[in-house]
């Protein structure tokens, strides 16, 4: 299943812009990055012990919130810095020393790497599609959603809050109902941090969120809000469900309402 389906290799790039190391390893080396240290300090809390329905989500939407703020922090940064290429290249500056490293460095992380060397309004464009924030109301939705509510053995063993897959023998969990043949593992992330970081990076650059990215677009250019269950059209191919699937995370989105401090 496509929605499963998770790139160690863009993970480690992401984690090492950022500071960290890959799902696996210790991520926590630099003192700089606050959200991290963060996780690993805290005691991650025993979400199936809550009786009271309201406490367990407000608990389990406060836990992850600081890594998807980090997250889309860290995007607006990327943004804001892809944006001003597109004013140097508008005023026919050239794209050169630090500025051009930089942009090779997130064409690579975003598997859109930078074409004969050269940063172009065409490749700004395509960038511009991937880099772009994520409304937390819809992160911590699927987050709900496809843990359980962090109560599934891939959340509290692995730190697995989405469901992504990996490929490589020894990456992940083994499901317990996996068909005969199959090879895929549920991914292992050193920290949830590292797993909403992953969560970002799929939906931002597999071909399977096109649609969700392009909805995201129409809406910048119609100078809209990033608005959740807009979004949330595009994620027909994260679930076999198809629309079932996403009329479940909207309805979760407004029922939650009352938690999201963003859109």
């Amino acid at each position: 299943m496509i929605r499963k389906t998770i790139n160690n290799k863009a993970i480690a790039i992401v984690a090492l812009l950022s500071g960290l190391t890959a799902c696996g390893e210790n991520p926590f080396l630099t003192a700089e990055n606050e959200t991290a240290a963060m996780y690993a300090e805290k005691v991650k809390p025993d979400f199936s012990t809550f009786k009271d329905v309201k406490e367990k989500k407000a608990a389990f939407f406060d836990y992850l919130r600081p890594a998807v703020i980090h997250e889309n922090q860290r995007i607006e940064r990327e943004r804001t810095f892809l944006l001003s290429l597109q004013e140097k290249i508008t005023a026919s500056a050239l794209i050169a020393g630090e500025d051009k490293e930089y942009a090779v460095k997130l064409g690579n992380t975003y598997k859109q790497p930078v074409d004969g060397d050269t940063v172009t309004m065409d490749w700004l464009s395509v960038m511009l599609n991937r880099v772009d924030v994520l409304p937390e109301s819809l992160v911590l939705s699927q987050a709900a959603k496809e843990s359980g509510w962090g109560t599934s053995r891939f959340a509290v063993d692995g730190n697995n809050y989405f469901g992504q897959w990996c490929y490589r023998k020894g990456c992940g969990l083994v499901p317990n109902a996996r068909n005969e043949g199959a090879a895929h593992e549920v991914a292992v992330f050193a920290s949830p941090y590292l797993a909403v970081q992953g969560y970002f990076m799929n939906v931002n650059t597999h071909r399977a969120y096109q649609s969700l990215r392009d909805i995201r677009t129409a809406l910048r250019v119609e100078n809209k809000p990033i608005d959740a269950n807009s979004l949330a059209e595009g994620l027909t191919q994260y679930s076999e469900r198809g629309h079932a699937y996403v009329d479940e995370i909207q309805a979760m989105i407004r029922h939650n309402k009352q938690y999201w401090l963003q859109g």
